[in-house]
């Protein structure tokens, strides 16, 4: 099992990279269906498979068609996804940034907080898009000012790579997975730090499918029943009557673009067939995940460099393995399990292309980053205990009349959207 003093010489030594590789397949075996992310096309791209990113890859000196199962940045966030579960279970400490949306900051019902997005609630820097430079961070309070005004959100404005300390400090994570402090004081000039961590799934040898769908209504309501009509009373929804209709001067407004029943989910669906976005189907699926030691090796510590970078090192594999114990549930028909005898596989790359193997399970690789993150030397050690935020932000009023809008539209638009 990899141990702290074995990483720390791979990370300072002759290795340039920590590569791992396995060979997945569908769950229901060779030759089942799976479905890729989709994409939007315009009119002069509609053949089949369209909506995925189809490419050629030189595998074995052949072209050979490809499909994207799962990006890199897909696979980064979920891999956040795993951290974010192992630090709200209190087994790593880790410098996390919060804010929580469950509630308004100042609007009051009875006494108490009105809702404000309780099914979305704490948003963190591991689960915000931009990590801590997120703009959802940005427009929230940190003790009554606005976050990056604070000594917290002051601090990483001027980390580059020659001096990384404060990213480190209060986002490790930002240094693993890459971060771009586009939208802080410095506009476009902001922090940037190339990702040190890539993982990525590709289905080899892959064929575009088709879907069909159909729905027989047991009711049996026909097109031409009645008129729908968008429904005074948002919370009604529809309405089949003029008089209970909204109006646009005095005609009743229509649900959707035809007001059929069709359009509130009732009647029939006609069979088809969907060739853009059917499926596909692969001799495999090859996941790819590679940690830059070089990269990791190019960021500055003024002190304890040799820690700050094993300490970097031990997260990336953490998150890693983490995200791989979870399993490869990636969407909805799109389940992947490894070849028997595939699985993860890693091995550290050296400067003349030598392969170290090493054994390294989930177990290991909180062992490994809890050493690396007690070898820190004071002042870099990280502040809080395991699951207990740097600090906990609350929207600020504009950012919470913003929320607060756009999900009463939503709401307002959600049965008219289905049109």
């Amino acid at each position: 099992m990899l141990d702290y003093d074995q990483l720390r010489e791979l990370v300072e030594g002759d290795a340039v990279a920590i590569r791992g590789t396995a060979t997945l397949e569908p769950a229901g075996g060779p030759g089942d269906k799976v479905f890729p992310p989709t994409h939007a096309v315009d009119d002069k791209n509609k053949k089949p498979g369209a909506k995925y990113a189809f490419e050629t890859r030189r595998i074995g000196g052949q072209d050979v068609p490809c499909v994207l199962i799962d990006s890199v940045q897909s696979q980064a966030n979920r891999m956040e996804e795993a951290l974010q579960v192992m630090w709200d279970e209190k087994k790593i400490a880790l410098p996390v940034v919060t804010v929580d949306f469950s509630k308004h900051p100042s609007e009051e019902e009875n006494g108490a907080k009105k809702d404000l997005a309780p099914d979305v609630g704490r948003v963190t820097s591991l689960t915000a898009p931009h990590r801590i430079a997120d703009a959802l961070l940005r427009d929230s309070l940190f003790n009554g000012q606005l976050f990056r005004l604070s000594d917290i959100g002051r601090s990483f404005t001027d980390a580059s790579a020659k001096n990384a300390t404060a990213l480190f400090n209060v986002c490790p994570t930002g240094l693993v997975f890459g971060l771009w402090d586009s939208t802080g004081p410095k506009g476009g000039l902001g922090a940037k730090f190339q990702r040190a961590l890539v993982s990525e799934i590709v289905g080899i040898n892959a064929t575009p499918g088709s879907k069909t769908a159909s729905r027989i209504d047991p009711l049996n309501i026909l097109k031409k029943s009645a008129e729908i009509y968008v429904a005074q009373d948002d919370r009604e929804g529809w309405t089949t009557e003029e008089s209970a209709a909204k109006k646009e001067g005095e005609k009743p407004v229509k649900f959707g673009k035809e007001g059929k029943p069709s359009e509130v989910n009732h009647g029939n669906v006609t069979p088809s067939i969907d060739s853009l976005a059917g499926g596909v189907t692969i001799d495999e699926a090859k996941h790819t995940v590679v940690l830059s030691l070089a990269s990791l090796r190019r960021l500055g510590f003024p002190r304890g460099a040799a820690e700050a970078r094993t300490v970097l090192a031990a997260l990336g594999l953490l998150a890693i393995l983490a995200s791989e114990s979870r399993g490869h549930d990636l969407r909805s028909r799109c389940l992947l399990v490894p070849k028997e005898g595939s699985a993860l596989k890693m091995e550290a790359i050296g400067r003349d292309g030598s392969k170290t193997g090493f054994v390294l399970d989930l177990a290991g690789a909180i062992e490994l980053y809890r050493d690396a993150v007690a070898a820190l030397p004071d002042g870099m050690k990280f502040e809080k205990d395991p699951g207990v935020a740097l600090a906990e932000l609350v929207p600020s009023a504009k950012l919470a009349d913003l929320v607060k809008k756009s999900r009463e539209l939503a709401a307002a638009e959600s049965f008219a959207a289905e049109g």
